[in-house]
Order: C-alpha cells, then sequence, then structure tokens
C-alpha cells in the first residue's frame, strides 16, 4: 500500500498559499507551468482599466495614441459643415 501523504505546517500553508497566489499554472507542450500572474487592478487588467477610466488629455501625454478611440459626442473639436468655409487670403508682410 503507498504511504499516505502528510499534513502541510503551518510554514508550508504559507508558502503555497503565497505561491497560489503569484503565479498560476499553465500548459505549454502537454506540460503544467507555472508562470506569474498578469496584474490586475480591483480585479481589472492594466490595460483595461486604463482605456476604461483615461482621459484623451492624459493618453496624450503619457504617449499612449493607441488608446485614444473618437467618439462623436467625446470629441469637442470636430467641426461642421459651417466651420469647412475656407481662410480669407490675409496678406502677410515678406521679410525685409
Amino acid at each position: 500500500m503507498a504511504k499516505q501523504k502528510g499534513k502541510l505546517s503551518p510554514t508550508q500553508k504559507a508558502a503555497k498559499k503565497k505561491r497560489q497566489k503569484e503565479y498560476m499554472t499553465i500548459f505549454v507542450n502537454g506540460k503544467q507551468k507555472r508562470v506569474k500572474k498578469p496584474v490586475t487592478i480591483d480585479g481589472m487588467d492594466v490595460d483595461e482599466l486604463i482605456r476604461r477610466n483615461a482621459d484623451p488629455i492624459w493618453l496624450h501625454q503619457n504617449e499612449m495614441w493607441e488608446y485614444m478611440d473618437l467618439a462623436e459626442d467625446d470629441d469637442l473639436f470636430l467641426f461642421d459643415e459651417f466651420d469647412a468655409r475656407p481662410m480669407p487670403n490675409i496678406r502677410r508682410p515678406g521679410p525685409g
């Protein structure tokens, strides 16, 4: 008969709990691998949190242009057909 597993000591239990909190198990080529869990904030991925909560000014300042989506009602700088008039020719003084 096989030997029974013993109970884990409190130190081993704490180490196991910490390990399960930090890592997750995935399968690669039929083998189990332990990898670090992705960083989350309130259970949400960091990129998703930024996409939902960041305003366009913050995204622009942090050079995250790929997350900026232009919705018609969100963009205050869209122009309408009245603003599409050509600019008047203004004579500017030349050099000299």
